[in-house]
């Protein structure tokens, strides 16, 4: 992309992670191929090599799985919590030395920029496991009364985009209560929680406390229906989540569902201006969009809107775009094919409907899925791109001239998941905030998290929370 400097490439080493050319299934503390022999081929997306053949479990493999999380349930559970939190505790710190690794790696099959699973992912996976090693000799005084008793095993479904991230949310609560897990993660990202599956036998945890089956959406729905799980627990599109709520309703399976969003970002007059831009240009292009409380949807007070709009595109211009292991890069590559073109798609609808589309000069790699850091303007709220998600590097701009008229756009949506507030006065930060119906709001920053805050949503973004003390309920026979 064209930038006011020249930067010399940085690449981080490839060497520091090894890829077996092949992985079985994790089930019982072992690795093992799936029972019918099925596998399935990994790729890089800023590169499309193959990096990996993976085992592609099914409904025999996910009944294994079940048994082994449910017979390593009774053991696990009757332990103290002080004993569950040193195998916590373990895992953290062995994340924290192997975070170069899984950083790399995550990269690798993800497409994200290394600075981003670096800086971002890998700190606040090993936060997530020390903060809930942290809870487990406490959960009596979590507020859920007296001796809280875990559900059982835990069938966990995560998604592509933030794939270490999103086992460690999940993973590290279900641990620290008590529970077992049976875990899938993504096709199009299994790796990470394969090595995930050794760090858990580095750390010595019990065989059946953890177990990760890769594979396509028919394990994951063989899991969340299977009889003998407790606890549900969903990361993905909207879509999915509310077949999952059909599937489980009328069970006595506990469920929480992180699904879809399309985050309202307001600018109103007052806001620092370059510090909100940087703020929007991290809600919306941080890892390419693919983020589901991501601000895609811009509300800028019309007297500074041509302001922001040029200072946004003047921004946009100097982000670096290609190789997601140079330390240089800002924009990866978008996570699959097939998310790639429902990008294309939808940026095409927008351009159809009539707003007016401005990408980032840039140059994209001949290999690989990618897409240009692109915002829309003349945007209405009856347009496609202001309503969708689309879950990549694309922004929708909207006006307003007043609060209420601000907040009555930001709240027009199917859902309800995150947003934020840029302006100098403390008082207009609450009095918004206070009528958002959106599970997080941000005020003068945007995308941070910290493990001991809840994060979650309303309407179509889906129900429960992940993280912080109200993290640990969703595990908790709390009746």
């Amino acid at each position: 992309m064209a930038s006011a400097f020249e930067y010399a490439p940085a690449p981080e080493s490839r060497s520091v992670v090894d890829i077996a050319p092949s992985y079985g299934l994790f089930i019982d503390g072992e690795f093992t191929e799936a029972a019918d022999g099925k596998v399935f081929k990994t790729v890089s997306p800023s590169s499309e090599e193959v990096l990996s053949e993976v085992a592609r479990a099914g409904t025999a493999d996910v009944d294994r799985a079940v048994k082994a999380a449910r017979k390593a349930f009774e053991k696990w559970s009757a332990l103290p919590g002080s004993e569950r939190a040193k195998y916590l505790f373990r895992i953290a710190r062995i994340i924290q030395e192997r975070s170069r690794e899984l950083a790399v790696l995550e990269t690798l099959d993800n497409g994200k920029p290394i600075k981003e699973t670096r800086d971002a992912d890998l700190p606040l996976v090993a936060a997530h496991f020390f903060y809930y090693a942290g809870w487990a000799d406490k959960l009596d005084h979590a507020g859920y009364g007296a001796n809280p008793r875990p559900l059982g095993v835990a069938g966990q479904v995560i998604p592509w985009n933030f794939p270490l991230l999103m086992l460690a949310w999940k993973i590290a609560p279900a641990l620290a209560t008590g529970n077992t897990v049976v875990l899938k993660p993504a096709e199009t990202t299994p790796l990470s929680a394969l090595f995930f599956a050794d760090i858990c036998r580095q750390a010595g945890l019990p065989k059946g406390v953890v177990n990760i089956l890769t594979g396509y959406g028919d394990a994951g729905e063989a899991l969340v229906t299977h009889g003998d799980v407790d606890k549900v627990a969903f990361t993905g599109s909207t879509a999915v989540g509310k077949a999952i709520a059909r599937s489980v309703a009328g069970t006595d399976k506990k469920v929480t569902l992180e699904l879809g969003g399309k985050g309202a970002n307001i600018v109103f007059d007052d806001a620092p201006i370059d510090q909100a831009v940087e703020g929007i240009v991290t809600g919306i292009f941080f890892n390419q969009g693919q983020v589901c409380c991501a601000g895609s949807r811009l509300l800028v007070q019309e007297s500074v809107q041509d302001e922001v709009l040029d200072a946004l595109k003047r921004r946009l211009s100097t982000l670096r775009l290609g190789d997601p292991l140079d330390k240089n890069t800002d924009i990866g590559a978008i996570n699959s094919a097939e998310q790639l073109a429902r990008i294309t798609a939808l940026v095409e609808t927008g351009e159809a409907e009539g707003a007016e589309r401005w990408s980032a000069p840039c140059e994209l790699p001949s290999s690989g899925y990618w897409f240009a850091p692109t915002l829309f303007t003349n945007v209405t709220q009856a347009h496609t791109v202001a309503r969708d998600e689309i879950f990549g590097p694309v922004l929708s701009v909207l006006s307003f001239r007043t609060p209420d008229e601000a907040v009555a756009k930001a709240n027009n949506s199917q859902y309800g998941l995150s947003a934020g507030i840029w302006t100098e006065k403390g008082s207009r930060i609450l009095a918004v905030a206070n009528k958002l119906r959106a599970g997080v709001v941000w005020a003068n920053t945007f995308n941070k998290f910290d493990p001991t805050s809840p994060f979650g949503g309303y309407k179509e973004s889906g129900f429960g929370r992940e993280g912080g003390r109200h993290g640990l309920e969703a595990y908790l026979d709390v009746r």
